[in-house]
């Protein structure tokens, strides 16, 4: 049986280095497990207020979702009951 596990996320204003690098704030790195995969997502070109609205939804959005509402999830793909 898979284990269900909680996603985290963060969001942050950062900048892309000359190198090529982008820099995590402390207080959101200290808060990933050393070793821990992550999945970055990057925006830019959005007004200010667009890219707040945005991700003030998407709070709101996955905040609504629940571990146990994976169920629904599985039951997308089986056939209907008669």
């Amino acid at each position: 049986m898979k284990e269900v596990t909680e996603m985290k996320t963060a969001d942050f204003r950062g900048e892309i280095t000359p190198g090529g690098q982008i820099a995590v704030p402390p207080e959101i790195a200290s808060r990933v497990p050393r070793g821990e995969q992550v999945q970055v997502v990057l925006q830019w070109g959005a007004a200010e207020d667009d890219s707040a609205w945005r991700m003030a939804g998407r709070r709101q959005f996955e905040s609504a979702y629940a571990p146990d509402d994976s169920i629904y999830e599985s039951l997308i793909h089986e056939p209907p009951a008669r």
